[in-house]
């Protein structure tokens, strides 16, 4: 099948030809069709297959016809991230040059008077994150009775990040009459049950199985002893395998600054992304990244949904993803456009409850990679280096307790005699030179906390030395009346009464 049978215009099918396309995705081909005739469409397809544009193609063609009005779009694309709803807007651009249709970009880290402006000279298409989408309608430089077409893309990433409240809201304020569309890599059953309120009767579009990873992408797990060891497995991998680009995914946003240093402290060409930088930043190393002066980037789930780099040979999972369904996500940047692609996750014991689950999703057991006999003596070595100190006679006991208790042993033989000959008095005296020992760490929060003991022979009478001073001090009570004095009080009172 070819692009000229979708019933696409020849101004659309011109763009598409001058892109190199020639042949529609699975995706494609069903989709379009369908949204072409104005029917609901619910897509669900691996990612990497092309879903952008089995909206945004058909989109531009019935956009063509008619008129926008000022602060009323005709249409409005919802994305979960900044950078996904930048690279759509980069799809209208792209098949939309030879449509005079006007389009206007709604994210956060950019100003409101910009957006504004675009708003009110009216706009054909509105590409938006849920959150500035809300911030515009609430301040009234928005309206959304007018949107025809309503687009959910990445729609089980929507409702993970905890957008239902926002996409109800959103919901509400366009026309019932509206057509919707859901395009997603994942569809769980909970996805399902949520899209009855968001569409009607929609055409169900599955080109593969759910929760399912493109065969083209070679899979692999490098387990690890301990955590310490993940930088050392990842630069070896690096290094040995044909590694193009890559990118190297961290679960939270601290580990990508620490990675990013330590590859760039290795001479690694290095770039970072993650939710805290701001939006120029963000979109200046993804150029970079695509360009190719940025070998390998390391980023948090943030690029894990819907980015378009074409040519990522390999991505590598510094940590495995604790929801399963993102694994196919995060993979799903190598192997696109039909390309061979690989992707390796490093695996430490605490980890095995997250690649359990994933393979219990994919329904396939992910194989085991051997990262050589190098790595496996430098890993030798680095614990026989950290086992060291065990072996030791010095090192039996804590370093905490070790100088202290070494000196107070010297101190303590040295005395003995003396000690013996003295008073009962005098050996009490000398007695808290052992409580010394006893006496707690102060750990942050306030707490002490002795975690290098483990003996309870010790009691503790009462408080011990630490007896509040308000329970020092002397406090005279009032005079105790004796029996016959009450007595005497008591027939004065009777007398006077």
């Amino acid at each position: 099948m070819t692009f000229d049978e979708l019933g696409l215009t020849p101004e659309v099918l011109k763009a598409v030809a001058e892109t190199g396309y020639t042949e529609p995705t699975p995706i494609q081909a069903q989709a379009i069709p369908h949204v072409l005739a104005g029917k609901d469409v619910l897509g669900i397809a691996q990612t990497g297959t092309g879903k952008t544009a089995s909206f945004t193609l058909p989109m531009i063609d019935k956009l063509s016809r008619g008129r926008a009005k000022a602060r009323m779009p005709r249409s409005l694309i919802l994305e979960p991230t900044r950078e996904l709803a930048a690279q759509v807007a980069e799809n209208f651009e792209k098949y939309g040059k030879y449509h005079k249709l006007s389009m206007a970009l709604l994210i956060g880290g950019v100003s409101f008077g910009d957006q504004e402006k675009k708003l009110d000279r009216g706009v054909d298409v509105l590409i938006a994150t849920p959150g500035r989408l809300l911030d515009h309608c609430q301040r009234g430089k928005v309206l959304l009775t007018g949107v025809q077409v309503l687009v959910i893309d990445e729609a089980d990433r929507m409702l993970d990040m905890g957008f239902i409240p926002d996409i109800e809201e959103i919901c509400r304020k366009i026309p019932f009459t509206r057509q919707t569309l859901l395009f997603s890599a994942t569809m769980p059953p909970e996805i399902q049950r949520l899209t009855e309120n968001f569409q009607h009767a929609p055409e169900r579009v599955e080109v593969a199985r759910a929760s399912s990873a493109n065969e083209r992408i070679k899979q692999a797990q490098v387990k690890i002893s301990r955590r310490d060891q993940k930088r050392d497995a990842l630069r070896h991998i690096i290094d040995t395998e044909n590694v193009k680009n890559a990118i190297i995914f961290c679960n939270r946003k601290r580990d990508v600054s620490v990675l990013h240093r330590s590859l760039d402290k290795h001479g690694y060409s290095t770039g970072a992304i993650h939710g805290d930088l701001d939006q120029s930043t963000r979109m200046k190393t993804l150029e970079g990244f695509r360009s190719g002066e940025i070998r390998l980037l390391v980023a948090s789930d943030v690029a894990a949904r819907g980015l378009d780099i074409p040519d990522v040979s390999h991505v590598f999972n510094f940590d495995p993803p604790t929801h399963a369904e993102d694994y196919v996500h995060r993979i799903g940047r190598t192997g696109r456009a039909g390309k061979e692609g690989a992707a390796f996750t490093l695996v430490t014991p605490e980890d095995r409850k997250y690649i359990e689950a994933i393979e219990k999703m994919l329904d396939t057991t992910i194989p085991v990679h051997e990262i050589g006999a190098d790595k496996e003596d430098t890993d030798s070595k680095a614990e026989a280096e950290a086992s060291a100190p065990e072996t030791g006679e010095e090192e039996t006991e804590p370093k905490s307790r070790r100088r202290g208790g070494r000196s107070r042993k010297k101190k303590t033989d040295e005395a003995q005699p003396a000690a013996e000959a003295s008073a009962p008095e005098e050996a009490e005296a000398e007695k808290p030179e052992p409580a010394a020992e006893e006496k707690p760490r102060r750990t942050r929060g306030g707490r002490n906390r002795r975690r290098d003991r483990d003996d309870d022979d010790d009691k503790i009478v009462g408080m011990g030395d630490h007896v509040p001073a308000f329970m020092l001090r002397e406090v005279k009570l009032p005079r105790r009346r004796s029996t016959d004095e009450e007595d005497a009080s008591a027939e004065k009172e009777t007398e006077e009464a």
